[in-house]
């Protein structure tokens, strides 16, 4: 019975985005306390293998965001470990980090994307890439950390790429800018749920927008063209499963109705692992779905393996 299952909470790390996964593990640990598992929440060290044999779970929730924790590499050590976990299996979670790897993935799914190339932080720095506006991510990372639009009519790219503490990765992706709007579809369990309109607070979805109190507002269901809403369902979907996903994932679009609706669909990424907190977009998405905040935590455990 699940009353007796035994659940470690992953959380916190090292990785840039450790703050946002505290208050994801947080959310998830009290929330499956609630439902009645014996939980153990873990702030992740690179002595995690020493952690979880001290604590001796059944199954681990993986609240961990960004590198290590997202990238393939704690699957890993899950699935020498022989823990149920979950979320997505190792490959899926490397190559859905990893945004070029992942674009080339979507890409061969035939899958609508925006033009990009990928070159180092110093031929960013060095000039225009492209003609702007375009868009500067690095490529394996999340939250919107170190990402930059470079608007029409600015002369040089961001300062940032030169900066000496730059900690993000030599690589870097600068990708056409895409106006209109920010708009996020789950999966779940093998299917799409809704499709949510982010309305940002700031010049785009960045960090602040995203976790910052009143940083952004979420419209659920999105006020969009009924054909476009299908295609947000059905390009998330697809996304997943090119990817090989498991378990939850999160879809990130932007949508060009700057010309009316219909308008142009893009996908920008994959999440494998989406923010948990009781007000993130996915416990949103699912409580549209009549799923409780507890309910889906639940259903994440229960979901749990290895070799996925």
């Amino acid at each position: 019975m699940s009353a007796a299952k035994h659940v470690a909470v992953i959380k916190g790390g090292w990785s840039s985005e450790r703050a946002v996964s505290l208050v994801t593990g947080k959310g998830c640990a009290e929330a499956l306390r609630a439902e009645g598992y014996r939980v153990t929440e873990i702030d992740a060290g690179r002595d995690l293998a020493e952690q979880l044999l001290q604590v001796k779970p059944d199954v681990v929730f993986n609240g961990l965001h960004g590198k290590w924790g997202e990238d393939g590499c704690v699957q890993g050590l899950l699935e020498i470990m022989g823990i149920p976990y979950t979320h997505s299996g190792v490959l899926a979670s490397s190559l859905a980090m990893h945004k070029e790897r992942a674009k080339q993935v979507f890409r061969d799914a035939g899958l609508p994307l925006a033009e990009g190339v990928v070159v180092s932080r110093e031929v960013a720095a060095r000039g225009h890439v492209m003609d702007t506006p375009y868009v500067i991510k690095p490529v394996n990372h999340g939250s919107s950390v170190g990402v930059f639009i470079v608007r029409k009519g600015e002369n040089r790219p961001p300062a940032e790429l030169s900066s000496t503490i730059w900690d993000l990765g030599e690589d870097v992706l600068v990708e056409r800018y895409v106006p209109g709007r920010e708009l996020t579809c789950a999966v779940m369990d093998g299917r799409a749920l809704g499709v949510t309109e982010i309305i940002e607070n700031s010049a785009f979805y960045d960090y602040e927008a995203k976790y910052a109190e009143g940083g952004s507002r979420h419209v659920v269901p999105a006020p969009v063209h009924p054909e476009i809403y299908e295609k947000i369902q059905e390009v998330a979907l697809a996304a997943h499963r090119a990817l090989g996903c498991r378990g939850v994932s999160r879809a990130d679009f932007r949508y060009d109705d700057t010309a009316g609706e219909p308008g142009h669909l893009i996908l920008l990424e994959v999440n494998t692992q989406p923010g948990m907190t009781p007000t993130s977009l996915v416990p949103e998405l699912a409580a549209h779905e009549g799923m409780s905040y507890g309910e889906l935590v639940r259903w994440m455990v229960e979901d749990a393996s290895c070799d996925r």
